[in-house]
């Protein structure tokens, strides 16, 4: 089975992605924000993580940039998932390493055609 990581602040938000990639057929684990996420990723990296831009601690593109210089840390698909969706955002998600990018809010059908895009369903 494949492995998702959720990384949000939000435990609202993480629940609601939480169900949908679980629909998806993934099996998922959830951290609050990016240092936490990071040293799950050194325990176990998944197979996608859906990433928040804004958290405590270590915010998405600290963690994205740090993730992609650990052992295997270039593997794993990053969707960054933000309110932070103007083009200069974007381009410094994806410039950083991130795979794709959603806006918040999002639906069980934007997360499907995303996880599809960067060939993980």
């Amino acid at each position: 089975m494949k492995t998702c990581l959720i990384v949000d602040d939000s435990r609202v938000v993480r629940k609601v992605a939480s169900r949908i990639v679980r629909d998806l057929g993934f099996s998922v684990t959830e951290a609050a924000e990016g240092a936490e996420a990071l040293r799950m990723c050194r325990e176990s990296m998944p197979d996608v993580v859906i990433l928040d831009w804004n958290m405590p601690v270590m915010n998405g593109i600290d963690f994205v940039k740090a993730l992609r210089r650990e052992d295997g840390g270039k593997t794993p698909r990053v969707v960054f998932c933000s309110i932070e969706n103007d083009a200069e955002h974007i381009r410094e998600a994806l410039g950083c390493g991130a795979d794709e990018f959603i806006m918040k809010p999002f639906d069980a059908d934007i997360l499907e055609s995303k996880f599809a895009e960067v060939g993980l369903i």
